[in-house]
């Protein structure tokens, strides 16, 4: 089945999502790391003038839309991103846009690149081994009741209550 031809923000996402596949450890692309792996991969046959300010603006997130609303990416600085997590806070008005590429329409080659953003990319954290925001809440206040039962705590705490 041949594909439509694809949208510059599904081509912004897939090369957004090679860099990052690519280069495991760094959290982050600026811009013109993304209008260059977007030129190398030559999805459509060219780099269509398209390509930097959806990467730049019209896939961002977190900044006001312009038209576009799309989800793809998240501004970490001012000419900085990463692909977007659904836990990344996002302007309001880009809630209708899309996060990733429908399977259907993109070339089958990077159909594969949307299993590895939901199995190792989507959670993943710098620094953290918690995959589940409510999860890295564990242990916090313990400090609080150190060195005392839980229920002798809650008794405590419970004490002037009527």
């Amino acid at each position: 089945m041949k594909c439509q031809p694809i949208k510059v923000a599904d081509e912004v996402w897939i090369a957004t999502a090679l860099l990052h596949r690519e280069n495991p450890k760094r959290e982050d692309f600026t811009v013109a790391e993304i209008v260059e792996r977007a030129r190398r991969e030559n999805i459509s046959g060219e780099l269509r003038p398209g390509v930097q300010v959806h990467a730049y603006l019209h896939c961002v997130a977190n900044r006001p839309p312009n038209p576009g609303c799309h989800r793809m990416l998240y501004a970490t600085g001012k000419s900085t991103r990463r692909l977007f997590r659904e836990t990344d806070e996002f302007d309001p008005n880009r809630r209708r846009g899309k996060s990733v590429p429908e399977k259907e329409a993109i070339p089958d080659k990077y159909r594969p690149l949307l299993d590895w953003y939901n199995e190792s990319f989507v959670g993943r954290r710098k620094g953290s081994k918690e995959l589940d925001p409510i999860l890295a809440l564990r242990g916090l206040g313990k400090e609080i009741w150190v060195g005392e039962k839980p229920d002798d705590y809650v008794k405590r705490v419970r004490g002037g209550w009527e």
